[in-house]
């Protein structure tokens, strides 16, 4: 795998995140708590293989110009911006929702996965219209 091929990976795990969680939340309103735990860890760690792919590639790369024109880049630049301060939220979100969890404190990890989820959802999806931006639509 070549450095350029990261970004592609970014938003397949991106992308596989948001329906794994959705799969997640989905089966935790069915009460089906051991394919929720199961659909939520795998989230979990394929947001892991993300946050680490997206590290190494902008170590590597750093900053990536946005080449749209005109109106899309009054679209494109608030969304980054807050997909960005979300993603830095959602990992202390993501350990405050799990460790609860951990400890079998289920009112605790309810009360708190009702913002994480939103927002993690919100952070994933973006993150792929980001990359679908930068690097398909206007590159």
């Amino acid at each position: 795998m070549r450095i350029s091929d990261l970004p592609s990976l970014n938003a397949t795990l991106n992308t596989a995140a948001t329906v794994l969680l959705i799969a997640g939340w989905i089966c935790i309103k069915c009460r089906k708590k051991i394919a929720h735990m199961c659909f939520m860890l795998i989230a979990l760690l394929v947001s892991i293989a993300f946050l680490t792919s997206y590290v190494i590639y902008h170590v590597k790369v750093g900053h990536v110009e946005f080449n749209g024109k005109g109106l899309i880049r009054w679209i494109y630049f608030p969304m980054l911006i807050s997909h960005v301060l979300l993603a830095v939220a959602t990992l202390p979100l993501v350990i405050m929702t799990v460790i609860p969890a951990l400890r079998q404190r289920f009112d605790k990890h309810k009360r708190i996965a009702r913002w994480t989820l939103p927002i993690w959802l919100y952070v994933s999806v973006t993150g792929v219209l980001v990359y679908l931006m930068c690097y398909i639509w206007f590159a």
